[in-house]
């Protein structure tokens, strides 16, 4: 399955803040979308999954457009998203959240059980039990990355899912994406943190100010250091 963009514009209310944004995503790939707060990463995210009122422009599935469909479309069609503020039942278990996600199984897509993401994400394991909202930020994160491949999306829009994160926890999570990459899941990474990508992308786009600045591989951006004080530095 592949995801892509062509001149994608958004606006909210008068402001315009996407600009010609041109960006693809194929099964069993990890592409960072990388920039600094503000630079447009989660409003591409809300335009790809059709949350905004307002865009111009393409959005495809497998060369067929989907920007007029709406939210939960998208999402049958094989696309999960994980919002940047986690979003658990907090009321519910860890378990009692996994199957809340849970859908039918696709043809194209790897297929998800509890105890496959147990194996990706241990810490889950121990707290199957446990009332979400009794768990650590980063346990949460885990939990909604968890609860969403439960609808067995062939593609997977993650925004920033490093952020706030202690170091322990954000290398149990590069080890969790770069597991689900082996299953065939194409993910795309919104995030600020340089390293965190080098972990996990083999690609990367950087947007600046609603236009895409660098499009190519993990290497090519880090043998350029000039794109990293240019656009990345804070």
């Amino acid at each position: 399955m592949k995801l892509s963009t062509r001149g994608l514009n958004a606006w909210y209310g008068p402001a315009h803040i996407l600009f010609n944004v041109d960006v693809a995503l194929a099964s069993g790939e990890v592409v960072a979308l990388l920039g600094r707060n503000g630079a447009g990463k989660s409003t591409l995210f809300r335009s790809v999954m059709g949350l905004l009122a307002r865009t111009s422009g393409e959005v495809q599935l497998d060369d067929r457009p989907i920007q007029a469909l709406e939210p939960y479309e998208i999402a049958r069609r094989g696309i999960g998203y994980v919002p940047e503020d986690r979003r658990v039942f907090t009321e519910l278990t860890v378990e009692e959240n996994l199957i809340v996600g849970q859908r039918p199984p696709r043809p194209d897509a790897p297929r998800w059980t509890p105890e496959q993401l147990y194996t990706i994400f241990p810490n889950l394991r121990e707290m199957r039990r446990r009332p979400s909202g009794r768990m650590s930020g980063g346990e949460q994160q885990m939990l909604t990355i968890a609860r969403t491949l439960m609808g067995n999306p062939a593609l997977v829009l993650l925004d920033e899912p490093s952020e706030g994160l202690a170091p322990r926890i954000v290398e149990q999570m590069a080890s969790a994406i770069l597991l689900m990459k082996t299953q065939g899941l194409g993910i795309l990474v919104s995030e600020q943190n340089l390293h965190f990508a080098r972990l996990i992308a083999d690609r990367a786009y950087i947007i600046e100010k609603g236009h895409i600045r660098f499009a190519g591989t993990m290497a090519e951006l880090t043998a350029d250091p000039a794109l990293k004080d240019a656009y990345l530095a804070l």
